[in-house]
């Protein structure tokens, strides 16, 4: 990896792409700590001070934003509402016909749909810069803070107004620098920009597990940690790289004296084919009955029971469900963005057949079994490793945003693969010597 880096750096144009990509990544950093107008500083990082690492319910937000959620800077949503409108859109391509025929139609339909996404991404950040506002003035942001009700000491309605068209905008710049970098840079600037806003908290969280460590000094827990982050990095690596590769064969056809076809591929399907969607799915569905626990008032027996057995990470309950959850997302997902009838219809279309099976519905069938067969170990492994942080709060004390947390490794991992293989790509496009010398 470091040797493509290298030689990437001594190409012109790739040196041009990843230096305009390390300035984007510059911009962003700096803009998760300029604060919005209107909020008390100072307030903030007393309280931030005083969180030491427990983030709560807004734990999952925060990493994404790069710790810029709980310091309510210009950043603070990230790219979190962008996520959540990429999501929803692919789950409404499966139901609304004009939004599948908008995917079938192409690079056109694509920009369409982007688009499409972009307005939603828009709509959400108001919708949550009001609800980010709106939990900083009540002080549930940060609970247990002795200074938290004056975070936001003008209650103005301007003000309000004021810092979330502030954050909103903020969303849409974050966007925009994806965008540049998904043009002008190495890699998709989404991803990287994810990448880099969980890449940041990491120091953080492994200065604080040392502090807070009683073994030499702490430098026991903080070499265990590390330790533990390496052999979850290339678990992930070996399963990310898994796939099953069903072979396809497509038959000679003569087109006038011209002979077309004939070749053999294959169909690679991966052992985790949802990614770290049904982790994100099953991490924001536990957050919702705190969350409505936390803004209501009473004590009701309903409310009671949730702050019990759904608000603390270690508890049984909260375990077994948000198991049960990400396998059950990780087969929803693979239903909905995998269709294997329409993969052997375009393989009949083409000519093509599995070795062994006939085409049409038997290819569907049997497309369908073995995507089921390799979306349970899939799911386990999504399971186990979105635990870990668990596993390390009961073990040996760590905090609840544990540095190495199977979210934050499954995409670190996942971006990083993905943009070595394009400069790997791009290098070899560069240095490739053809026929004629």
């Amino acid at each position: 990896m470091l040797t493509a880096f290298a030689r990437a750096f001594r190409t012109p144009d790739l040196r041009k792409k990843l230096l305009f990509t390390l300035a984007i990544i510059v911009v962003y950093r700096v803009g998760t700590h300029v604060p919005i107008p209107g909020v008390n500083y100072k307030s903030v990082q007393e309280c931030v001070d005083q969180a030491s690492g427990n983030q709560g319910l807004f734990g999952l937000v925060n990493m994404f934003s790069g710790g810029a959620l709980l310091q309510i800077t210009i950043f603070a949503l990230g790219i979190m509402p962008y996520i959540t409108a990429s999501i929803i859109l692919q789950l409404l391509t499966v139901v609304i016909p004009r939004l599948e025929a908008l995917k079938k139609e192409g690079q056109a339909g694509t920009a369409k749909i982007t688009q499409y996404t972009r307005y939603l991404t828009v709509a959400l950040a108001i919708l949550q810069g009001t609800g980010l506002v709106a939990t900083a003035r009540s002080g549930a942001l940060f609970s247990g803070c002795t200074v938290a009700s004056s975070i936001v000491p003008d209650r103005a309605i301007f003000t309000t107004i004021v810092m979330v068209i502030t954050m909103t905008a903020g969303t849409a710049v974050v966007m925009w620098l994806g965008e540049l970098i998904t043009d002008r840079g190495i890699g998709n600037g989404m991803s990287i920009l994810m990448f880099i806003s969980i890449a940041a908290t990491f120091p953080s969280a492994l200065w604080a597990i040392k502090k807070q460590g009683t073994l030499a000094g702490g430098w026991i827990e903080f070499g265990t940690v590390i330790a533990v982050g390496l052999v979850m990095v290339g678990l992930v690596v070996f399963v990310e790289q898994a796939q099953r590769r069903i072979p396809v064969q497509y038959a000679k056809r003569m087109i006038g004296r011209r002979s077309y076809g004939g070749t053999s591929t294959y169909i690679p399907l991966k052992v985790n084919q949802a990614g770290v969607i049904p982790v994100i799915f099953a991490s924001s569905l536990l957050y919702i009955p705190a969350l409505v626990a936390q803004f209501s008032s009473g004590t009701s027996s309903w409310k009671t029971w949730i702050e019990a057995n759904l608000t603390k990470g270690d508890h049984p309950i909260y375990i077994s469900m948000y198991f049960l959850l990400i396998v059950f997302f990780a087969f929803f997902y693979v239903a909905i963005s995998f269709n294997p009838e329409e993969v052997a219809d375009n393989m009949k279309k083409y000519g093509g057949f599995i070795p062994g099976i006939r085409a049409g519905r038997p290819t569907a069938e049997y497309l369908s079994y073995v995507l089921n067969r390799i979306t349970w170990p899939g799911s386990l492994y999504l399971g186990l490793i979105a635990l870990v942080p668990t596993m390390a709060l009961v073990g040996f004390g760590a905090s609840q945003n544990f540095p190495f947390g199977g979210t934050s490794i499954l995409i670190i991992v996942g971006v990083g693969l993905e943009t070595v293989k394009q400069i790997e790509s791009q290098l070899q496009q560069r240095n490739y010597e053809g026929f004629l010398r």
